[in-house]
């Protein structure tokens, strides 16, 4: 897969969501949280994203969990806007390819983690996943 997650160091355990038996979503993609418990793959920007997949799950195999881990020290690729050292940050999908990264906007409400490098579109860098919220409106 292109613009993969990879998780470096993984700050506690994953934790099995729910998901479609019909969906397929490889390992390393940013999962958004839909109800109840349940997981897709990002597709848009400012998505309310939960975590990153630590597995494969293939489309059709019977399985309806997925593992989604919600806390850890990844590498990412930035998107079309890169991305700012200590900022907060948020996916790219409506410029760049899924599961890109950009910095979040002033009062963005669902914030992926925090960059711990610069990196300019395509660049790879080192990223803080803690995804979390804020009720702005």
């Amino acid at each position: 897969m292109a613009n993969e997650i990879t998780i470096l160091w993984q700050l506690e355990p994953s934790v099995p969501f729910t998901c479609a038996d019909a969906t397929g979503i490889e390992k390393g993609t940013l999962v958004k949280i839909t109800d109840p418990f349940t997981v897709a793959a990002t597709a848009a920007d400012h998505d309310a994203v939960i975590g990153v997949t630590t597995e494969e799950k293939i489309a059709n195999d019977g399985k309806v969990k997925v593992p989604v881990c919600m806390r850890a020290i990844c590498k990412g690729t930035a998107g079309t806007a890169g991305v700012t050292e200590g900022a907060a940050i948020d996916s790219d999908a409506s410029t760049s390819a899924v599961n890109k990264l950009a910095d979040a906007a002033v009062n963005a409400e669902n914030i992926i983690g925090r960059s711990f490098e610069t990196a300019a579109a395509t660049e790879t860098f080192l990223f803080l996943l803690y995804p979390y919220g804020s009720n702005l409106a």
